[in-house]
């Protein structure tokens, strides 16, 4: 709904009252006393009073004389990119529910055009598709040609396909708690994390990942872009998709090159009937890593997420807590002070589904 003018708002007010005192809006679900996020929107307790105080003394309209200018919002692009990529135009069925869709782009990487690296990244799906999730990677062509290759073919001891779909085989091992399993919750034999390359994401409420001063993505030449595209078309009718990735170059000296480390659990199985199954994974960082930012990812069965790191002197301390997970809302938390997880650090991750 419109909540431009005191007519639009009004209706509303009761709804507003309680979605903002149960800080249910603005949506934010990492625990605020875990972590300092540069990105939090929180409103401050005496913002909430003022919505209470206003709907439980009557809704009165204001004095039009204190409105301020109503807000513009930008139609198109949250930052100013350098280079903009797009895949070609794809079209999502009116019966393709949750379908992922991988576009593979290589032309435009030129040599000194990619390697300063990106200090922001932004997606821009096509207004007419129907997603609920963008993430694009960059890869070196020879090993990422090979990834490719393997998750077209999705073929293996412990997986098989059948049209687009990828199963896991029933005699896979089941590992609810990878904290227990030498690979950490992963395939056995490939570990449960590994370092990825993401220049950006697009996700319903997610802005542009604009990364602090002194530090990029370093996307190397020869490289090509993979577009991972979750589509989910509920209209029932045929749409079409051109979705647009927008690299923002970094213009000062770069000293902390960004990649993302990836931990999962692959090998869980929820029994029926348990609403609220308890996964785990584990990984051990095989270098010092600063932390910048962190997100959590289920799906809609997901309840609640936390990550604990264990030190190489033995000190715990609960990095990342998201108590409500919501998969509507996905945020990157980024924090307001980076610092080290240094070489050896165990990351216990506990999920709730």
């Amino acid at each position: 709904m419109s909540l431009m003018t005191y007519k639009d708002t009004r209706p509303w007010a009761r709804a507003i009252r309680e979605a903002v005192v149960q800080r249910k809006m603005p949506p934010w679900h990492a625990d605020p006393k875990v972590g300092d996020f540069v990105n939090d929107p929180r409103l401050t307790d005496e913002q909430i009073a003022t919505i209470d105080a206003w709907v439980r003394t009557g809704t009165k309209e204001g004095d039009a004389t204190d409105l301020p200018p109503a807000p513009v919002f930008p139609i198109g692009w949250h930052i100013k990119p350098d280079v903009v990529f797009t895949i070609p135009e794809f079209t999502v069925s009116g019966a393709s529910q949750g379908r992922l869709r991988i576009h593979l782009r290589s032309h435009q990487l030129h040599r000194g055009q990619m390697d300063p690296g990106g200090r922001g990244a932004s997606g821009r799906p096509a207004r007419s598709a129907s997603r609920h999730r963008v993430g694009d990677r960059g890869r070196q062509s020879s090993e990422g040609s090979s990834r490719a290759r393997q998750a077209d073919a999705g073929v293996d001891k412990y997986h098989y396909r059948t049209g687009k779909v990828l199963h896991m085989r029933p005699e896979a091992p089941v590992v609810d708690d990878g904290c227990s399993s030498p690979d950490g919750g992963g395939v056995p034999g490939k570990g449960s994390g590994y370092l990825n390359i993401v220049p950006g994401i697009y996700l319903p409420g997610h802005l542009a990942e604009t990364r602090p001063s002194g530090y990029a993505l370093r996307i190397p030449a020869g490289s090509y872009l993979q577009f991972q595209v979750h589509y989910s078309n509920h209209s029932g009718d045929d749409v079409k998709d051109r979705t647009s990735i927008g690299l923002v170059f970094a213009t000062e000296p770069v000293k902390h090159e960004i990649a993302q480390y990836e931990i999962w659990n692959d090998l869980f199985l929820i029994p029926p009937n348990d609403g609220n199954h308890r996964v785990t994974s584990c990984y051990t960082l095989p270098k010092d890593v600063t932390a910048l930012a962190y997100t959590a990812h289920m799906h809609f069965r997901g309840k609640s997420m936390t990550t604990e790191a264990i030190y190489p002197d033995g000190r715990h301390e609960v990095i990342l807590n998201v108590p409500h997970y919501d998969f509507r809302w996905q945020e990157t938390y980024f924090l307001k002070h980076q610092f080290l997880l240094p070489k050896g650090t165990k990351l216990v991750t506990t999920g709730v589904l």
